[in-house]
């Protein structure tokens, strides 16, 4: 299962992301023999296959369940090795947008880290277009490279081991870009190196990702100097809101359940082993430890509610955006 593929069914060896929490989804690559893992049990591989991709699956122990989900740049951004400074989904795609960024654009991007850019950049370009990506650091560079011909993306993605702030940009080929995305302690160093490498047919748009306003105002500077326009600077902020169904009973079935909890707390004495213990009853399920209800099932009926985030998700780091203007202005776009 390639991060560009649309599959609707399981197969041995596709990519799986496993949603267990809104803070826990974790990369799985089906393999029979497998097991994942975690406090509901073991989750056999072999029983993936075959499943529709969205599917719940329960443990072996029917202790719970988690959901197998195809994989995106989204969630894989939220399950990836944290190697670098991750770029979540507010700033990727907002940096997609204002990049101008489609199927078969070229795009260079220095600064690869954990890649979780690259992959949002990779599914937009798809197999027509093409990602030249460089990182400085030889270890995060092979561990990117890895886990994109894992995940399909080789075609696509060309990733480069290099110091392009002094070294500049080392591309084989004649293909030029028309859109940049640098994420480097000193953008401004590597701006000057770009001109052999894209497109001065059309307009060039280019980002900087910095964490701090001095770094922005270097930015600016170099890209003044280096004939870019409309340079502006974007903070994004974002609060995560999250809507779902719950189970509610009628008032007749809630009371029966009440009594039914008292009846037991009453009555909750029990002998083992020769001396007395209290039944663990403050985490009675009277639906039945591990049940999983559906919306349909006779007897139940449903309540959309909503969950949001208390705290703005707020500073990552500025963009800064800019356009190279084409050298025949007719041409601008």
């Amino acid at each position: 299962m390639s991060f560009v593929e649309d599959k609707q069914k399981i197969e041995e060896g596709d990519h799986v992301l496993a949603w267990m929490t809104r803070s826990d989804v974790r990369p799985i690559k089906v393999q029979s023999g497998e097991l994942l893992n975690n406090r509901y049990g073991p989750f056999k591989h072999e029983d993936m296959v075959g499943r529709s991709f969205g599917a719940q699956q329960a443990s072996s122990a029917n202790q719970g369940f988690i959901h197998l989900l195809s994989p995106t740049p989204e969630l894989w951004s939220l399950s990836l090795p944290h190697r670098t400074q991750i770029i979540y989904g507010p700033d990727a795609s907002y940096i997609v947008h204002r990049l101008k960024i489609r199927p078969s654009s070229v795009v260079i991007e220095a600064g690869t880290g954990s890649g979780a850019l690259t992959h949002a950049l990779a599914r937009t370009v798809s197999k027509s277009g093409k990602i030249f990506t460089f990182e400085y650091h030889e270890s995060r560079c092979e561990q990117a490279r890895a886990e994109f011909e894992s995940h399909g993306l080789s075609e696509i993605v060309q990733i480069t081991h290099r110091n392009v702030c002094e070294d500049g940009f080392a591309i084989d080929t004649d293909i030029k870009a028309s859109a940049v995305f640098l994420d480097l302690p000193a953008p401004w160093t590597a701006i000057p190196h770009l001109f052999e490498h894209v497109d001065r047919s059309r307009a060039v748009h280019i980002c900087c990702f910095s964490p701090c306003i001095e770094q922005v105002i270097k930015n600016i500077y170099a890209l003044q100097a280096a004939g870019f326009q409309h340079i502006e600077m974007v903070e994004n902020q974002a609060r995560r809101w999250e809507g779902h169904q719950t189970m509610v009973r009628t008032v007749e079935e809630s009371m029966d359940l009440l009594r039914d909890i008292r009846r037991r707390r009453q009555d909750g004495m029990d002998f083992r082993h020769g001396r007395v213990e209290k039944r663990k009853l403050d985490n009675y399920n009277p639906w039945g430890k591990g049940t999983r209800v559906r919306e349909g099932d006779e007897g139940y009926n449903w309540r959309p509610v909503s969950w949001m985030e208390t705290d703005i998700k707020s500073h990552t780091s500025y963009l800064t955006f800019a356009i190279l203007p084409p050298t025949s202005p007719d041409k601008y776009k």
